[in-house]
């Protein structure tokens, strides 16, 4: 079983779209490449920068085993490579709504995920969407691309 869910190149059009509301964390919005999806998420600034017009690889997993075996909920300190080896941020969270729309006459699908507390809202073709589920455990990784 393949670990990544989801997995595309975003161009990040705005930071903070709705003005500053916290110090240490700033809202982007991007759009993906190849599965034309549009992401809303909070990322820790003070953990990770961004900038604006830049290009970021985000993943989304169940687990960060690289064979795709279930995450235990436990951290696992063993020194076995990872999937949050290949990237430079990584978040654990749940989905907490999963909904159809009709979006500019298309069928999409939008997932929320609360990283603990902070938001990831993203509006996907159907046929990417189905592949999450309510209450789901979700790692999302990101890291620049060139």
């Amino acid at each position: 079983m393949a670990p990544l869910l989801f997995e595309d190149i975003f161009n990040i059009h705005k930071i903070d779209p709705d003005g500053k509301k916290f110090d240490k964390v700033s809202r982007i919005e991007a759009q993906s490449d190849k599965f034309d999806a549009f992401i809303l998420l909070d990322i820790n600034i003070d953990v990770y920068r961004i900038n604006k017009d830049k290009r970021y690889t985000i993943g989304l997993a169940t687990t960060l085993d690289l064979d795709g075996v279930a995450d235990s909920g436990f951290y696992n300190q063993t020194s076995r490579e990872t999937l949050a080896d290949r990237y430079d941020y990584v978040m654990h969270g749940r989905t907490y709504r999963i909904t159809d729309i009709d979006y500019e006459g298309q069928e999409k699908g939008e997932i929320f995920v609360s990283f603990g507390g902070l938001l990831m809202m993203m509006r996907v073709d159907k046929s990417v969407s189905k592949n999450f589920q309510l209450d789901q455990r979700l790692f999302l990784l990101m890291k620049r691309t060139e």
